[in-house]
């Protein structure tokens, strides 16, 4: 496996339109035969030389690779690497493939090699093998992700830098990239062995139980205040995380006054039931849209309730929620649509 498109920190990243997508297949498809013949001879060089300046057309921030494919021989991944402004882009990008058949898969994403214990790798010089790979977890209270601290022997032989990449690789093959985004914490590229630390090989089980822990439907229940010293309640999504809804990068927010709070300016009685019946309806047409929006979380505050929805920008959420409004009668509601690839608007309530 050879990572060839990496981020240069000093790089102009041009704003994308996603206007490449369709020249990118185009090109691909014209490209196939020297591609296909390139990979038979193992030509890495002339490969990269090849895909580099096409998948920069679509975005210069994108990463790429060819890798052993699940089904097929061969897969090509390219991924926004962690950059959350640019996830809905790669998966675009992958939606936009043909169909997959027995020489080329697509990803959006790095995809978990279960061969990966198999693996060895030059980094700085040194045999990198994961089956030497030890890990320390650990679970933070009240946290749904999972700290990391590597450590591998070669590790003390190798300048910081090195050692993080040679770790976020590492997870990318045992968990896969999207995985590691859900479900890791803080990670640590360590020079000595973690106390009570496992092989790397139990790494995806021990992330299966974590996960386990979230698989139905829960929500969290918070408050603060807002900047004037209001008392503020809100309720989110939990876990929150923009990598489970790659395509929802449209912010829909939905505005509705109430007419009905008690002295802290908190909904109560029918406004309370008014708001709820609201919510229950907006799910209801984002249910029938086949997962098309998903309610993130809601604030209310000051006589004011803002509802918070993300949804991909081809369908219709963001039609159906100015429809819902305009049966509001407890003031004037107001419904904003912008672009948020990075969710930033709910930024304090991603976990």
């Amino acid at each position: 496996m050879r990572l060839f498109g990496r981020k240069d920190e000093e790089e102009e990243v041009a704003e994308d339109t996603g206007d490449g997508l369709a020249e990118f297949w185009e090109w691909w498809q014209q490209a196939r035969p020297g591609i296909d013949a390139m990979v038979e001879a193992g030509e890495a060089e002339r490969l990269s030389e090849l895909i580099a300046p096409a998948v920069s057309a679509v975005h210069p921030g994108l990463v790429w690779e060819v890798a052993p494919g699940g089904k097929a021989q061969q897969a090509l991944v390219v991924t926004a690497a962690g950059d959350p402004e640019l996830r809905s882009l790669a998966h675009r990008w992958a939606k936009a493939a043909p169909e997959s058949d027995a020489l080329w898969e697509y990803h959006p994403s790095r995809q978990a090699n279960p061969e990966a214990m198999e693996l060895t790798l030059d980094v700085g010089g040194y045999e990198f093998a994961l089956d030497k790979l030890l890990l320390g977890l650990r679970v933070p209270r009240g946290v749904p992700r999972m700290d990391i601290a590597a450590f591998h022997p070669v590790f003390v032989m190798l300048d910081e830098e090195t050692r993080m990449e040679a770790t976020l690789l590492s997870l990318d093959w045992l968990l896969g990239e999207d995985d590691v985004a859900r479900w890791v914490g803080e990670i640590t590229p360590a020079t000595f062995q973690p106390i009570d630390s496992v092989e790397a090989v139990h790494l995806p089980s021990v992330i299966a139980d974590l996960a386990s822990e979230y698989a139905e439907e829960q929500w969290a229940l918070l408050e603060g205040q807002t900047a004037g010293g209001a008392p503020l309640i809100a309720t989110a999504r939990y876990p929150l995380r923009p990598v489970d809804y790659p395509l929802y990068d449209q912010h829909i927010q939905i505005t509705l006054p109430y007419a009905h709070a008690d002295e802290n300016g908190l909904p109560v009685d029918g406004s309370l039931a008014s708001l709820r019946e609201f919510e229950e309806r907006l799910a209801a047409r984002l249910g029938r849209l086949h997962a098309d929006g998903v309610l993130a979380a809601h604030l209310s505050a000051e006589g004011t309730r803002v509802i918070h929805v993300y949804a991909d920008p081809t369908g219709e959420a963001a039609i159906h929620a100015k429809e819902l409004i305009v049966s509001w009668e407890e003031g004037q509601p107001l419904v904003d649509v912008v672009s948020d690839p990075g969710w930033t608007s709910v930024a304090p309530f991603l976990s």
